[in-house]
């Protein structure tokens, strides 16, 4: 029997998280080589410390964006709003070691002759939606997101100068009867620019935003706060701790409440089936549950590198399903291409709308007019009650 009276526990980070800078660095740099050409090929990763940055990857695009990386890279860091002594856009290091992408990758990724386009890697990827929110996420990650994103905006539009750019939530909610009810706990820390505030005078600040975004009745007496806990927090970003691509990936997912194939996202072009795959797995697992044929959809699918149909695909509704699992496995390899080349056309993902998704997370966000977030689309639904 599925757990229905439960605590559940989610964190995000903000955009100046020093791993959080590198994803953002590693989008903006696809981003621009997709473009120059939508079929760049990009995996590219950074490294970020005290007054340096490091990129690196395989590559196979155009000379003038590997020419401008070092501008991209100072931008990002602008944007997000790193101008202190120990990290500052203007004055930092920024080193490029981007190359040209393996020939033995190349040769299993490209279509030639009879061969389709295949998968630029091996691996499994899975797709969650719920029924917890409007988006069908899992309320904790959601919520978790929604109050960095807010004070994100506070930050950079000067209403809370205070406010530094290196921020962490973290939401307990308890459940009951298998719905969130009530935060039992919520945790911030965030990077302050004046160092004579207290905690107390960081909670003073950020409490009503995080009271604004969260559900109606959530905050109770009861909920416990912890803003700041260790105390002071002004050295932030890469200087107070070293930052890399691709460590996040919970974050950018489910918050923990669904599997994680392991592959991380940023700085990978639409050919890498870590990312891709991913996409289409949420996508698939939102319609689902969006056609109400299931409460709670978990879609895995798998892929061997240089073969383009999936290996496998594997749905699992928890039990809150109106039809067979079975049945759903077979609608959704009937109305999609889940190839790679499929899921690329499908989507659209061979334009540059991937810096945007480097914070606050890859799903749950509103589809958007020029092709961002394709994978949050609704228009499945009936398609899928037709299939099944």
């Amino acid at each position: 029997m599925t757990l229905q009276n439960y605590l559940f526990t989610s964190e995000s980070v903000s955009e100046g998280h020093p791993d959080k800078v590198c994803d953002r660095i590693s989008d903006s740099i696809l981003d621009a080589f997709l473009a120059a050409d939508p079929y760049s090929r990009v995996a590219c990763e950074t490294f970020a410390t005290t007054q340096r940055v490091v990129v690196g990857g395989e590559i196979r695009g155009p000379q003038q964006v590997i020419d401008s990386v070092e501008q991209i890279v100072r931008d990002c860091v602008k944007d997000i709003g790193y101008a202190q002594d120990g990290f500052h856009w203007e004055t930092m290091n920024v080193h490029n070691y981007l190359h040209e992408q393996s020939a033995d990758i190349a040769q299993g990724v490209d279509a030639a002759n009879n061969k389709d386009e295949g998968a630029g890697d091996q691996g499994i990827m899975f797709g969650y939606a719920v029924r917890e929110t409007p988006e069908l996420m899992p309320a904790p990650i959601h919520y978790s997101h929604a109050i960095l994103k807010r004070l994100a905006e506070v930050r950079k539009n000067g209403t809370e100068p205070t406010l530094g750019p290196d921020a962490k939530s973290q939401l307990s909610l308890r459940y009951e009867n298998g719905k969130p009810v009530e935060a039992t706990s919520i945790v911030l820390s965030t990077q302050h620019m004046d160092e004579n505030m207290t905690s107390e005078d960081v909670r003073s600040v950020v409490e009503p935003y995080i009271r604004e975004v969260m559900p109606e009745g959530w905050i109770t007496d009861t909920t416990e706060w912890h803003v700041n806990p260790t105390g002071k927090f002004v050295i932030g970003g890469p200087d107070g701790d070293a930052g890399l691509t691709g460590r996040k990936i919970i974050v950018d997912t489910y918050g923990g409440a669904a599997p994680h194939g392991g592959g991380a996202f940023s700085g990978k072009d639409p050919t890498k089936v870590d990312r891709s795959a991913a996409y289409a797995a949420r996508y698939l697992a939102k319609n689902v549950v969006a056609a109400g044929l299931a409460e709670r959809c978990t879609l895995q699918l798998a892929y061997a590198i240089g073969v383009a149909k999936p290996l496998s695909i594997y749905v699992d509704t928890h039990g809150s399903g109106e039809v067979p699992e079975t049945e759903i496995e077979r609608a959704v390899a009937e109305i999609m291409d889940l190839t790679p080349r499929g899921i690329r056309e499908h989507l659209g993902m061979n334009n540059p709308i991937y810096q945007r998704t480097a914070a606050y997370g890859h799903f749950g966000r509103a589809p958007e007019a020029d092709g961002g977030f394709s994978w949050e689309k609704t228009d499945l639904v009936e398609a899928l009650k037709g299939a099944v």
